[in-house]
């Protein structure tokens, strides 16, 4: 027997070389991702922040969130698209943040593959790091885990980890939200990445549709439809902190409009939403159309058309959405805050959705 016939970390699947070549092809996306409080570069065991540039703070407090992006990846593997999947991360992350009212400072990630392809991995850098530049945040590391025989060759998961800071008398939540808040819906992009195992099992379990088939409705095949990435709100939700008096924030994720939306209302109030101020893209209509889903059970599944609401008094209301749309963001008052009275929920959804 040779000597050289033992058995190897490469022979058992992981391989140490494509995982150097990963690194050094990311480097040149993650150097797009940096704040100047970033210390170091990619490469040592944990990544560096200034924390110096809290001190002009009063009471900093440290915000931090974590998350990944569920069963779309699956899509972005069957598709081989891989540069857009890092703005879900990022969004899911920075955009729970916010909400806080802190500004996102830093984010970390963890990339678990079945095989180390370097410009495969690098892609996904690289949108992840767009997805930063587009947060304001840096990207200061992360790790790229091989697992061979825990996920096949083609498989990857990623998740991530962000950290903010709000000064503490400005922190947002349930405690400042007033009965006659106006209820400000910022337009989703599409599905962002909540709810794709229901979206999945009615396209291609249920439906047998195929990824390039061409949608009418869409405009475009339904795997480009279902790739559409996550838009991301922070910068948009600091100017519109720093331009009008904001009581509060709900990103619109897992559960649905109405259900985070009651995560941010106080016990004694309800958040009355107008469905009828809206059309949810085709995409939420033809899931569905196609799957017989039930509207209730598709409100509590998908964003249905929102991916933020801001919370602000009725004296704020024009100057809010003009900041937004200033900013290429469209918003709408989509409903206000009021006594809770006999409504047993913090949140409802009322009216038919505009045709």
């Amino acid at each position: 027997m040779s000597e050289h016939s033992g058995a190897s970390y490469a022979a058992a699947g992981v391989d140490i070389e494509a995982g150097d070549r990963a690194v050094e092809l990311m480097k040149e996306w993650v150097k797009k991702a940096q704040r100047p409080e970033v210390v170091g570069g990619l490469g040592g065991f944990a990544g560096l922040f200034d924390a110096s540039a809290l001190k002009r703070y009063e009471r900093p407090l440290l915000a931090s969130a974590t998350d990944g992006v569920g069963t779309k990846v699956a899509i972005a593997q069957k598709m081989d698209v891989h540069d857009t999947i890092g703005h879900d991360l990022v969004g899911m992350v920075v955009d729970d943040l916010v909400v806080t009212g802190a500004e996102p400072l830093f984010m970390t990630d963890y990339i678990c593959v079945g095989k180390v392809v370097p410009e495969r991995v690098a892609a996904i850098v690289k949108g992840i790091a767009e997805g930063c530049a587009l947060a304001g945040c840096a990207l200061v590391g992360g790790e790229t885990a091989e697992h061979p025989g825990l996920l096949g060759p083609d498989e990857y998961d990623v998740a991530g980890a962000g950290t903010g800071v709000v000064e503490a008398d400005m922190v947002l939540g349930a405690d400042r939200i007033r009965k006659g808040d106006a209820v400000i819906a910022m337009a989703s992009s599409g599905l962002h990445s909540n709810g794709y195992s229901l979206v999945r099992h009615v396209f291609f379990d249920r439906a047998g549709w195929a990824l390039d088939r061409e949608v009418p409705e869409f405009g475009r095949t339904l795997g480009e439809e279902l790739l559409v990435p996550t838009r991301i709100y922070s910068l948009d939700c600091l100017a519109l902190i720093r331009t009008a008096e904001v009581h509060g924030f709900s990103h619109i994720t897992g559960g649905g409009l109405a259900a985070n939306l009651a995560r941010v209302i106080p016990d004694h109030l309800h958040a009355v939403v107008d469905r009828s101020t809206w059309t949810p893209d085709p995409v939420f209509s033809t899931v569905g159309e196609v799957g017989k889903v039930a509207r209730e059970e598709l409100e509590k599944t998908l964003n249905m058309g929102v991916g933020m609401i801001a919370m602000v008094p009725p004296e704020s209301v024009d100057v809010a959405l003009t900041a937004l749309a200033d900013r290429g963001v469209d918003a709408w008052v989509a409903g206000e805050v009021t006594d809770r009275g006999e409504h047993a929920e913090g949140a409802a959804l009322t009216g038919d959705y505009a045709s």
